[in-house]
């Protein structure tokens, strides 16, 4: 063999064995990337979709179906406080992921996602297969409100939580923060308004109820980004 293919070959050996050699740092680095991803985009209690997540499926449903018509739901817990009072954080927060498993299971039957956005809300997305959203409405509150056992010392303790939801039929090209979401915020503050364990569905034309009827500023309204658009 000549001398330049020897260098040849043995550049080649070098290279393969350095690329075996950097494999497992390389692998590790993709894992750590792919990790801080997941983080990023999930809430670390219940492993579901956090706003940012929410956003990410908002923006993936806007590519694949432009212009198609989007159920946004706002579903916030009744008198949650009541259950960390009564039980300890620790049964709240076991509420808080029960709550969660049964959203995500909701929001996929019908081909959607779903997020827990701050504390004892929770967000749905879900294509519009049909214009009866009192009847989605209903179904998403009364599974929320089946029964949990919660485990605790002395035996398990049953809870039962009831929601208040607010509605809205969007298209997916519409802004996700600016128009879905706070459509659905307007709506659910009118459920609330009108007595809780009910829902309400945004309509043409509706504000916000005023001031004394709301509960403060919310957590994922603190620092919340807008996207450019107007409701």
């Amino acid at each position: 063999m000549s001398l330049p293919l020897i260098m040849i070959a043995t550049a080649v050996v070098a290279l393969a064995l350095g690329r075996l050699t950097a494999w497992p740092t390389i692998h590790r680095l993709r894992t750590r990337l792919a990790d801080a991803t997941w983080w990023l985009l999930h809430d670390p209690l219940t492993g579901m979709l956090n706003r940012a997540g929410l956003q990410a499926a908002h923006a993936t449903l806007a590519k694949t179906a432009p212009a198609q018509p989007l159920i946004v739901a706002l579903i916030d817990l009744d008198d949650f406080k009541r259950v960390n009072d009564t039980h300890g954080h620790g049964r709240g927060d076991d509420l808080l992921i029960e709550v969660g498993d049964r959203i995500t299971d909701i929001a996929a039957v019908h081909g959607g996602a779903a997020a827990r956005l701050a504390g004892d809300e929770y967000a749905a997305l879900l294509p519009a297969r049909t214009d009866d959203l009192d009847r989605i409405a209903d179904t998403i509150a009364t599974i929320i409100a089946q029964p949990v056992a919660l485990p605790a010392n002395g035996g398990p303790a049953t809870v039962t939580i009831t929601s208040s939801m607010g509605l809205a039929l969007v298209d997916t090209s519409d802004s996700f923060t600016e128009v879905a979401l706070h459509r659905a915020d307007i709506a659910m503050y009118h459920a609330k308004r009108n007595g809780r364990n009910r829902h309400a569905i945004y309509q043409p034309g509706m504000t916000m109820p005023p001031a004394r009827h709301r509960r403060g500023p919310r957590l994922r309204d603190r620092h919340q980004p807008t996207d450019g658009a107007t409701a």
